[in-house]
């Protein structure tokens, strides 16, 4: 085990010396190459603000106008039906559009109902089994400009509700209803 805690030390300083000895073998300004790099990455970063700033005021919007509230009352017959508690609903909801937001949700479903409650293994398995669809369209895709994103909105939730429903079983397979 002590091997394998040395050798993670030492990956990324040997991976950043062996790119700069291999660009110089290539007789590549690896230096020049390097400033360029970082040029252009805040560059980048000034062009997404105004996308990441839209999605956080439209993620307030809808947890401040009640909306969410409304729609878990009207989905929780249905939830209890199937052994899903309603609590789980809001992350799965925020998870696709912010990484940060379901992270403070799964922290506060796990302070608030334990690690080890279905609960709190649902929110940490659902944090792993889904991404932040709109977040990664909303960055990625505006900062190379693609303005036509619809079927990769589909796709991208496409794959969230299955991790969804993955996550779900999973924890109920693993470890019983709730």
């Amino acid at each position: 085990m002590e091997i394998i805690s040395v050798a993670s030390l030492w990956f990324i300083p040997f991976l950043i010396g062996f790119i700069l000895l291999y660009g110089t073998f290539k007789r590549v300004e690896t230096y020049e190459s390097f400033v360029e790099g970082g040029k252009e990455g805040i560059k980048i970063a000034v062009s997404i603000i105004p996308f990441l700033v839209g999605m956080l005021v439209a993620i307030s919007v809808f947890r401040a106008s009640g909306a969410l509230d409304y729609f878990m009352n009207i989905i929780r017959p249905a939830l209890t039906l199937i052994g899903v508690p309603a609590e789980i609903v809001p992350l799965a909801i925020i998870r696709p559009i912010s990484g940060t937001a379901a992270l403070g949700m799964t922290s506060d479903l796990i302070a608030v109902y334990g690690p080890d409650s279905f609960i709190g293994r649902l929110a940490a398995t659902l944090q792993g089994s889904t991404d932040t669809t709109f977040y990664v369209l909303t960055v990625y895709f505006g900062a190379v400009g693609i303005k036509k994103m619809g079927d990769a909105v589909k796709v991208g939730l496409l794959a969230d509700l299955i991790g969804i429903i993955a996550a779900i079983a999973v924890v109920i397979i693993l470890f019983g209803a709730g």
